[in-house]
């Protein structure tokens, strides 16, 4: 099922009862620039749900920069703006689908399917003259209950033992001269752009570098300039190389950038692809993980 849609098909479902349009955007550093431009502008329609309030949880010792909401407490969220089980959900924000993508995710999470995310920004929706309103909707309650699919997450645990035999693989293969690490060994793939990736930038977190054997897929690389998602020829070629076969395990800096990453991902036709949702910001939360730098 195609994750995303454009402009012109969610303009032709714009009034749809059984559907919910919902704004994400969110901007780092300013936590209420996404809720006062919702308040100025959004398609019709659309409900605000706000990226550090709504589709996280609050920041603790552990668990990274945005630990994931309680789903019991989003379910309620969601019922209180009239969204249930059966209502097809529309995402959109104006940071290359990345906000909208952590919803997308959150709520197939929560065993919700018809969830898609808008492909054009709502700055673009703005420039092609399509309606925009300053008016906020009444929504009727509704029940929205949680299924929570576990099976979609990784913990520090889990990350941090394919961690480890990535790097025992890799020094095996170095001393014993085969051509191949350990086929059955799950991947683990870094979001962030190359810079933060390689330890030589890092503007966000206490640490630079990146979780050791992990591989460098930066999740803008999936996108067109215009930002809509690549083809699906286009994203295997993207991602050629990797093993359709094995577990794939992506994070980035706190778990938001790597539910794009994940989308194109799967569009690509990888299946068993999981979040590791505390990312970067909950591995250096522990002093025992190790830091790795450089490729």
């Amino acid at each position: 099922m195609e994750a995303t849609v454009s402009k012109r098909w969610l303009l032709a479902r714009l009034y749809d009862p059984e559907q919910a349009i919902v704004d994400c955007r969110f901007t780092l550093g300013k936590p209420q620039a996404g809720r006062e431009s919702y308040e100025q502008e959004h398609i019709p329609g659309a409900v605000y749900l706000d990226l550090e309030l709504d589709l996280s949880s609050p920041v603790t010792e552990h668990g990274g920069r945005h630990p994931l909401p309680d789903p019991q407490v989003l379910a309620s969220r969601l019922s209180r703006l009239g969204i249930s089980n059966d209502t097809r959900i529309v995402a959109y924000d104006d940071e290359s689908g990345m906000n909208a993508a952590r919803l997308w995710w959150l709520l197939r999470y929560l065993g919700h399917e018809q969830v898609f995310i808008l492909e054009d920004s709502f700055s673009t929706w703005k420039e092609a003259k399509y309606p925009v309103t300053d008016h906020q909707p009444v929504r009727v309650p509704s029940t929205f209950t949680a299924n929570v699919q576990q099976q979609m997450l990784a913990g520090v645990d889990a990350v941090r033992e394919v961690s480890e035999n990535t790097v025992a693989a890799k020094a095996d293969t170095v001393n014993n001269g085969s051509s191949e690490p350990q086929p059955t060994l799950p991947i683990l793939i870094d979001s962030r752009a190359n810079d933060r990736y390689h330890g030589q930038n890092e503007s966000l977190d206490k640490k630079a570098g990146h979780i050791p054997g992990a591989l460098n897929y930066f999740w803008k690389n999936t996108q067109n300039a215009d930002g809509s998602y690549k083809s699906a020829e286009e994203l295997q070629d993207h991602f050629v190389g990797l093993d359709k076969d094995r577990e794939i395990i992506v994070y980035c800096g706190s778990g938001v950038t790597a539910c794009p990453n994940i989308l194109a991902l799967e569009k690509a036709g990888f299946k068993n692809v999981r979040l590791y949702a505390g990312s970067w910001s909950d591995w250096i939360s522990y002093e025992e993980n190790p830091v790795a730098t450089g490729e």
